[in-house]
């Protein structure tokens, strides 16, 4: 015995029912679609959201808030983060590549340094935005801050 021998058991499987055949198939006629309405017709598709005429749920309930259209986003990263890169690869400027290349955002992503953790050694940071308070502990530690 192999896979090429293998059948189904006897009366598991059956024919597929042939719909619009004719009267003496038993589905000819109206092909089990009923009489009239949409589903009846060909190229039916129900939308999403349908609910037979009854007032759709997202049109029932109340909108509200704004999406602002100019909104910049940006990736968050904390001063700690920049310690642990700039001790890991003993670095002294960490840009928009570095953080690249270590994996901390992609190439389409703005850059905003916040002021989470500490800065002890001297560092050149190059970022899209800097906090005011990350901007602080930067200087403070003897550093320099450039905006892309």
């Amino acid at each position: 015995m192999d896979l090429s021998n293998l059948q189904p058991a006897v009366g598991a499987t059956k024919a597929k029912t042939r719909i619009g055949r004719g009267p003496g198939s038993g589905k000819g006629g109206t092909s089990t679609r009923g009489h009239k309405g949409a589903k009846s017709r060909s190229g039916y598709s129900r939308k999403i959201g349908f609910e037979g005429g009854q007032m759709p749920l997202q049109r029932r309930l109340p909108k509200f808030g704004f999406k602002n259209i100019n909104r910049v986003e940006y990736k968050a990263i904390n001063l700690c983060d920049l310690e642990t890169l700039a001790a890991a690869k003993s670095l002294e400027k960490i840009g928009i590549e570095e953080l690249r290349q270590a994996g901390f955002i992609n190439r389409k992503q703005l850059v905003k340094i916040l002021a989470n953790g500490t800065v002890t050694r001297k560092l050149e940071v190059e970022a899209n935005a800097f906090s005011a308070a990350a901007e602080q502990a930067i200087v403070a530690a003897g550093g320099s801050i450039k905006k892309v």
